[in-house]
């Protein structure tokens, strides 16, 4: 079974300002994202999937593989579902993992929980991580996930998941047929609070900047704070 990273990069970004390559914390989330894949060891290759020649550059400089993405898959006329379909159609491998590094705190341990999970049964097509929601959901003037009339503690809300993207294995064939990298029999694996974070806007990059600093380069413990 081969199973190569993909690491989606897009030259731009329209909220964060080069947001991928930009200086974070003495390095670049993508720089970041394939230091902590190789630490991984489980994939048989790593690739850079980018229009970006600076992200080419730094991932022949890291010794592992790009694809220069065509015009077309990194505009904002591309649909989610056409970008993913088209990224199976372009990575040769058996099963595909999307890593995008917005997501900086993934841990390795994670990363191979998702495999064991994935390797335990033939009849998965995929595992993402997840976050719970444990909030009071309310969607057109209606209460979703739970009774207004006899609310619970919030702590006894049902385990809503909401996908977090931080690391996903599908099987190649789910994600070109499914153009998504949910499969049709998907299975979870939830992550702390931490490694949800995602970067999307100038206050997420702030945070996790900060967040970096203290956990990875100075190797504390934010909650011994």
């Amino acid at each position: 079974m081969v199973i190569k990273a993909v690491i989606p990069i897009r030259k731009g970004s329209q909220r964060v300002p080069n947001k991928n390559l930009r200086p974070f914390a003495g390095t670049t989330l993508l720089e970041a994202k394939i230091r902590t894949l190789k630490e991984s060891g489980i994939f048989d290759e790593i690739i850079v999937n980018t229009d970006s020649e600076e992200a080419i550059e730094i991932a022949r400089a890291n010794g592992i593989s790009f694809h220069r993405r065509e015009d077309y898959y990194a505009s904002s006329q591309c649909s989610g579902s056409e970008f993913f379909q088209h990224l199976g159609q372009v990575t040769d491998t058996d099963v595909f993992a999307y890593c995008p590094v917005t997501s900086p705190f993934v841990s390795v341990e994670t990363m191979k929980k998702c495999l064991e999970l994935y390797n335990s049964s033939e009849d998965i097509d995929c595992v993402s991580t997840v976050s719970l929601v444990k909030e009071f959901l309310w969607l057109d003037g209606k209460a979703v996930n739970y009774d207004p009339k006899n609310a619970p503690n919030s702590q006894n809300l049902p385990d809503v998941q909401a996908l977090n993207f931080g690391f996903t294995l599908v099987k190649r064939e789910s994600l070109i047929k499914n153009r998504n990298i949910i499969g049709d029999n998907p299975k979870f694996v939830t992550t702390s609070d931490v490694e949800a974070v995602d970067i999307d806007t100038p206050l997420d990059f702030y945070i996790a900047e900060q967040m970096y600093v203290k956990l990875v380069v100075e190797g504390k413990n934010l909650l011994e704070e």
